[in-house]
């Protein structure tokens, strides 16, 4: 049985103005897999992230669930793909949680009831349970990036994808959010400079490098791969020598 794509990438090419920040890129995202992004700052991945809900347009194809991501196809496309930014002031901006997670569901038409129901459900999926009146602002950054995930797994969309989500978490939230990640029913798309979590989360990585698609392979290929993680800037080599030292 053939592979089913819910991610389709070809010969994706986007400049801002004359600046190139993706060079003919194309990537095959099977349906449920859990894919990492890694590069250096300014490699293109949250360009790349930003084309799959139409965002950004350039020039190539990008389906999703055999979709081409058009104009005409936006509000089929925006109700398949939820994006996670990687600050959660730009995802929330209603006064109380609550609103915040149930926002997504009525603009798709589903009632104040139906509504509720999501947001009851996605928040005791985030360990947020009784946060329903507070003020997303008032809450602590982890708590923040918990209700921003929220309010896009509120829509149950096919596929989630993730801007840096690890920045600025401590390891226990990293820990916390790594599981939320791999019990995620739906394809996953991980964006990350940090390459540790990413290499923990997903099945395969690819890795950007300067707008173009370096290598794609299973954390296991790309770890083994030193050189070609120090060449781009993302050798594990210091993290390693560390637990080395301390005998872990």
């Amino acid at each position: 049985m053939p592979d089913s794509f819910a991610v389709e990438v070809k010969n994706l090419s986007f400049a801002y103005g004359k600046d190139p920040a993706l060079k003919n890129v194309s990537l095959k995202i099977r349906s449920g897999e859990r894919f990492g992004i890694i590069g250096p700052s300014g490699a293109g991945k949250s360009t790349l992230l930003l084309h799959l809900n139409g965002i950004l347009s350039g020039d190539g194809e990008v389906k999703i669930d055999g979709l081409p991501v058009t104009k005409k196809s936006l509000p089929e496309i925006r109700r398949k793909v939820g994006l996670v930014f990687q600050n959660p002031d730009d995802q929330l901006f209603n006064p109380t949680v609550e609103e915040d997670v149930a926002f997504g569901p009525l603009n798709l038409g589903l009632s104040r009831k139906e509504a509720g129901t999501r947001v009851r459900e996605t928040l005791k999926q985030m360990n947020l349970e009784g946060f329903e009146a507070k003020a997303s602002h008032h809450l602590s950054y982890g708590e923040q990036k918990r209700v921003a995930l929220a309010t896009v797994l509120a829509m149950q969309p096919e596929v989630v994808a993730f801007d840096e989500p690890f920045s600025n978490l401590d390891p226990a939230m990293v820990k916390h959010l790594i599981e939320i990640i791999e019990s995620l029913d739906a394809t996953v798309i991980l964006v990350s400079q940090q390459i540790l979590p990413v290499m923990a989360s997903c099945h395969r990585l690819a890795i950007l490098k300067d707008g173009q698609v370096i290598r794609v392979g299973t954390p296991a290929e790309l770890a083994a791969d030193r050189g070609l993680l120090k060449e781009c800037g993302l050798d594990v080599g210091f993290f390693c020598s560390i637990c080395k030292k301390l005998d872990l």
